[in-house]
């Protein structure tokens, strides 16, 4: 099992850090009004990654917080994954010739699934494809339009295209401090060989254990974004949890 990643997230609205309840852009609650700030505490806690969604973005279809997305890559010096209204190649060179590590592609990855390949490419390790599910169908434009395709034929079709990983969300589960859909993740991670980060639900350490069961190696990591806004997952403890199963794998050879 490699080491397991906690993507703390930073979801941007109207240029503030929020989080959604199950994507509804009117269940916005306000976590923080300078979101450069809130990346420095994420880096000062311990994280090793950023995840930011331009949830704006995601709706319009272009890029909408754009000075705030460039104020936390300028805040900090961890690497950063995006997504939120990338939907053409010029919008993925613009975020990775900024700096950006790895771009999300969502909506793009149902109705443009050349683009994806074609990113891939062109950007090894640096395209991530979302992949987001309302009862195991995906949902896109900022999940207020469902399709007919399932969340693991969506992931087939990106098998042999090279992308770096796949973000399951379960949409149900998004801000409501239910759990991780980790059996839905899984059975994704299972069906392909794309490295997969869980999204969506993760209420607290208990989460964070249920991690590093055998039966979830093959995941990449999760996304945290509720738990860690309220209180109810301490950085601290969760992210010694994660460090103590890495000193173990070392010891272990």
């Amino acid at each position: 099992m490699e080491a397991m990643i906690l993507f703390p997230a930073i979801d941007l609205k109207d240029g503030q850090c929020v989080r959604l309840r199950q994507g509804e852009m009117d269940q916005a609650t306000v976590f923080n009004t300078d979101p450069a700030a809130q990346a420095r505490a994420f880096e000062e806690a311990g994280f090793e990654w950023l995840h930011v969604v331009d949830l704006n973005g995601a709706f319009a279809g272009r890029p909408v917080n754009e000075a705030e997305v460039k104020a936390i890559f300028e805040a900090v010096h961890l690497p950063i994954q995006l997504g939120g209204g990338i939907r053409d190649l010029d919008t993925i060179i613009a975020w990775l010739d900024l700096g950006i590590d790895r771009v999300v592609l969502g909506t793009a990855a149902l109705r443009d699934p050349a683009l994806v390949r074609e990113a891939a490419r062109d950007f090894p390790g640096c395209i991530v494809v979302g992949i987001d599910a309302r009862d195991g169908k995906v949902a896109i434009e900022g999940w207020a339009e469902s399709s007919e395709t399932t969340a693991l034929d969506l992931a087939r079709r990106f098998e042999a295209a090279g992308v770096a990983a796949i973000i399951h969300t379960d949409i149900a589960r998004d801000g409501v401090l239910e759990g991780l859909n980790l059996a839905a993740s899984a059975e994704l991670a299972s069906t392909v060989t794309i490295p997969v980060i869980a999204s969506g639900g993760l209420a607290g350490i208990e989460d964070v254990h249920r991690l590093l069961d055998p039966r979830y190696a093959r995941l990449e990591g999760a996304i945290a974004g509720r738990a860690l806004y309220d209180g109810r997952l301490d950085p601290a403890e969760a992210l010694a949890v994660l460090k103590d199963r890495r000193a173990a794998q070392k010891a272990k050879g």
